[in-house]
């Protein structure tokens, strides 16, 4: 109901109802204000001054208010809503294509920066078959409700046992699978180095581009404004049928994250700092099954 509610009121008002929500958790609640700013500084140490700090953890929460919005306005976002909203997004899409159509399928390795979600909801509104993975949040009918506002523009994959088959065989037939690179494993896996310290992340991205022997393209979503967002897009990166397959993952996933680590130092506001699971957390000792560089 109340995102029905959401869809009848005009886009920028909203914003502004979600600049006010983010102004009282971040001056008033002062949500996780603390520790967010701590992250920053073990990041940025004393190349940002105090005022900076707090405006990078300013906008990032504004950011993410402003990105629900959008979650429950996802029926609402077309195609020509992108092209006004992402200038020069529409250009991009060739490129994409054409890969897809060299490869049998693409990688599109996009971090928590901007709004993510919207990379799936651009592409599939521009004619790219788009996919992703989503864990099974605990309430089911929150679960339930959010896989079908992202499903509004990209197709979702459920966290599970049989997905990852699913994945290697939508990579085969051509579509494109969008993935959060930048999210730490519970699990001891690959130690990369990230933001200054040693990030446990996951294999799959570069597993999956081994076995389906397609390119990773990493690209960031960044907000400008209230309204607008940039869509930046690097250079593909390949699996190469020369290396030792651990040794290629490896390869892979340290480049993909180098080049998000500068994306992150250019515009630290434009990523969420807020994450419950902070991403130089270390993996209790006890965790078996390391894999490290």
């Amino acid at each position: 109901m109340f995102a029905g509610l959401v869809n009848i009121v005009p886009y920028r008002v909203l914003l502004a109802v979600a600049w006010l929500v983010a102004a009282f958790l971040f001056s008033v609640i002062r949500m996780r204000r603390n520790e967010v700013t701590h992250r920053i500084r073990s990041v940025f140490g004393d190349s940002l001054s105090e005022q900076e700090v707090q405006r990078v953890a300013w906008i990032s929460l504004r950011n993410f208010t402003f990105n629900v919005v959008e979650m429950m306005r996802a029926s609402r976002i077309t195609k020509k809503w992108v092209n006004a909203h992402v200038p020069g997004f529409e250009e991009q899409i060739p490129r994409a294509k054409e890969l897809v159509a060299k490869h049998g399928g693409l990688i599109f390795a996009v971090p928590h920066m901007g709004n993510w979600d919207m990379a799936g909801w651009a592409c599939s509104h521009n004619g790219v078959n788009i996919f992703s993975i989503a864990a099974r949040q605990r309430n089911p009918y929150i679960n339930a409700w959010i896989m079908r506002q992202r499903e509004k523009g990209i197709k979702m994959l459920e966290r599970g046992g049989s997905v990852l088959k699913q994945v290697i065989k939508n990579l085969k037939s051509g579509q494109v699978f969008a993935i959060l690179p930048d999210v730490r494993m519970s699990r001891e896996d690959l130690e990369i180095p990230f933001l200054g310290g040693a990030a446990n992340l996951g294999r799959g991205m570069a597993a999956f581009a081994i076995t389906a022997n397609v390119p990773i393209v990493p690209a960031v979503f960044m907000r400008k404004g209230w309204t607008k967002h940039e869509f930046v897009c690097f250079d593909p990166l390949y699996p190469d049928p020369t290396l030792d397959k651990d040794v290629d993952i490896m390869r892979l996933t340290k480049a993909v994250i180098a080049t998000i680590d500068a994306a992150i130092r250019r515009n630290p506001e434009q990523w969420f700092w807020y994450n419950g699971r902070w991403i130089l957390d270390p993996v209790g000792k006890s965790t078996k099954g390391a894999r490290k560089s």
